[in-house]
């Protein structure tokens, strides 16, 4: 299947980066899959990551979280845009952490500098900064905390609260982008 459509889920692979603030782009594209899904996650080493087939409507879509750890993410997508001559303005989505968003706060963007996120970065270094993404706060670290210290910590039970209620409303912020629903 050719996807009209990738959705990215940056996070870190490893049992240990689970629960991390950085890996709330992960906790979205699961939800998305449960949402949308059609297959099962499946390993794909030549594009360095998992992915799972889906539909949003009778889109086909591609759902990855990329196994490259976060400072590499640019490699994976590179992959999978080559492998599929995709184009990144129009066939990808990237869903991440945002320590300037307060927790439960999602925002949608379709252009946009990397700011702190090394993830993003990666890709930008791909491909500029013309692809569409959708950031989910985590909030901010404590002022003069390291920031690779925080976003690799576990939100607090109110934070992860607000966090998973914002990832709940991203399903239906793709319908809206890709089907143009309300």
């Amino acid at each position: 299947m050719k996807p009209s459509l990738v959705i990215f889920g940056l996070g870190n692979p490893g049992k240990e980066y689970r629960e991390t603030r950085h890996n709330a782009g992960w906790w979205a594209v699961d939800l998305l899959t449960k949402e949308f899904g059609t297959s099962e996650w499946q390993p794909k080493q030549k594009f360095l990551c998992e992915l799972c087939e889906a539909r949003i409507g009778v889109l086909p879509v591609l759902l990855v979280k990329p196994l490259t750890f976060m400072n590499r993410s640019g490699e994976c997508i590179h992959k999978i845009v080559d492998f599929y001559n995709l184009d990144v303005t129009h066939n990808i989505i990237v869903l991440c952490d945002d320590i300037d968003l307060e927790p439960g706060d999602v925002r949608y963007r379709e252009t946009g500098s990397a700011g702190t996120h090394n993830g993003l970065r990666s890709i930008v270094e791909q491909f500029g900064e013309r692809f569409a993404r959708i950031r989910i706060g985590v909030g901010k670290q404590q002022p003069g905390a390291d920031l690779s210290t925080y976003v690799l910590s576990s939100p607090l039970a109110g934070e992860m609260e607000k966090i998973q209620e914002a990832i709940a409303t991203i399903p239906a912020l793709m319908r809206k982008q890709v089907l143009g629903e309300d």
